[in-house]
């Protein structure tokens, strides 16, 4: 039996299917290399093999995503850290190593062989049930809206090949009424021949609002085509086809988002987040999702710096004063702030104020909506410590 160390570094290649770990200890020599099957004996078996290695074992993943899920909640119920090594990383120090043929134990390795090195890579936090919902959630609720986009630019692409005039007379990503339309007509001759009063009946019939109006636009449209275009009568199946799996993918993002909804609302800090102009509870989910642990933020300009909202100098020579945006942030987190400050500055205000001010200092739009979320960042981190929800007006002290 190979003596035990005080302590070592395991490096996990995750992945799907499987994952590769490497065990290093205090001189880089590699103590264990193996394959592990992504499943839960499999691991646990593992991880009982390495933890007899060291007295110590500091744990390092390229991936902290649904393929490591089952890795991390393990090592966490087991009282194990686990830091988050980029894969960009990895990739750089791939080049410094060498020696393995094997590339997934070549990248497990230079995992260990990196977090063995430096001390600055961020702990993985494995999510509560809470977290953990929310983040399933708003990363399906993401993916029925990125479906919805997509089935709405083929709709517009078709039918503009065969009715190009019906295409520009309705907004078909907002317009729910002209989606049922394209269900029982698409054609300029089919819409003709219902007329006007029986469409509008037809309509009215399916629940569709301002139903005469819809139906006197599609008609205009009819009127203006006379000429039928090659491939109609398959085009028309296919926009009746897509409409109708846009109103399917209406109404499960409907259910998602109110599924949202209920469990953003039994966060603690829920009323506090959802109080500020522009988060509602989709945003508010998507901030909690993003943020993770606030307690790991020492103050509002952590969590700033986070979203990529702190610009960092990149001076060079004599150049200076050269700002951009950090390289290394959180995308999501930025755009909810981004978004919340959009949507806070389309009413009466100080959001819309301080946003004007911005834009009369010179600022283009993009730059003013950054500065608006930069301060809004202030405001909700002051809030949620506070434990207190959002006023237009400051609280009033009173004197002892």
């Amino acid at each position: 039996m190979s003596e035990r160390r005080a302590l070592a570094w395991a490096g996990i290649d995750a992945g799907k299917g499987h994952h590769w770990a490497a065990v290093v200890d205090e001189s880089g020599a590699t103590l264990w290399s193996r394959k592990i099957d992504n499943d839960e004996s499999a691991i646990l078996a593992a991880l009982g093999d390495i933890l007899a290695l060291a007295d110590e074992v500091r744990w390092a993943v390229d991936i902290s995503g649904t393929a490591s899920a089952l890795l991390l909640a393990l090592l966490a119920a087991h009282g194990q850290r686990t830091v988050y090594v980029p894969g960009r990383t990895v990739n750089r120090m791939s080049g410094a190593y060498r020696g393995e043929a094997n590339p997934d134990a070549r990248d497990a390795y230079v995992i260990a062989e990196t977090s063995r090195h430096r001390r600055d890579f961020a702990v993985i936090d494995v999510p509560a049930q809470l977290a953990a919902d929310l983040a399933l959630l708003t990363g399906h609720g993401s993916d029925l809206v990125a479906d919805r986009v997509r089935m709405i630019n083929r709709l517009r692409d078709v039918l503009t090949g065969v009715f190009p005039a019906l295409e520009r007379a309705f907004d078909y990503s907002a317009h729910q009424g002209a989606l049922v339309l394209l269900t029982g007509y698409q054609t300029p001759a089919a819409l003709r021949r219902r007329g006007r009063t029986r469409l509008t009946a037809w309509l009215a019939g399916r629940s569709v609002r301002n139903a005469d109006t819809v139906a006197a636009t599609a008609l205009e449209a009819a009127q203006a085509q006379r000429t039928t275009l090659p491939g109609e009568d398959v085009a028309a199946q296919i926009v009746a086809d897509l409409a109708g799996q846009v109103l399917a993918l209406d109404d499960r993002i409907k259910r998602v988002d109110k599924q949202i909804r209920g469990a953003f609302r039994t966060h603690p800090q829920a009323e506090i987040i959802e109080s500020m102009p522009g988060i509602g509870p989709i945003l508010g989910a998507e901030f909690l999702v993003a943020a993770g642990d606030l307690a790991a933020y020492a103050d509002a300009g952590h969590l700033a710096s986070a979203a990529g909202l702190v610009p960092v100098p990149r001076d060079s020579g004599r150049r200076t004063g050269n700002m951009h945006r950090p390289k290394r942030y959180s995308r999501r987190l930025r755009r909810v702030f981004y978004l919340s400050a959009q949507t806070s500055m389309t009413r009466e205000g100080p959001n819309r104020d301080f946003y004007l001010r911005k834009h009369d200092e010179g600022c283009k739009h993009v730059q003013a909506v950054i500065a608006l979320a930069r301060r809004r960042v202030n405001v909700l981190w002051a809030l949620l410590r506070d434990n207190r929800v959002f006023t237009p007006v400051a609280p009033v002290v009173l004197a002892a």
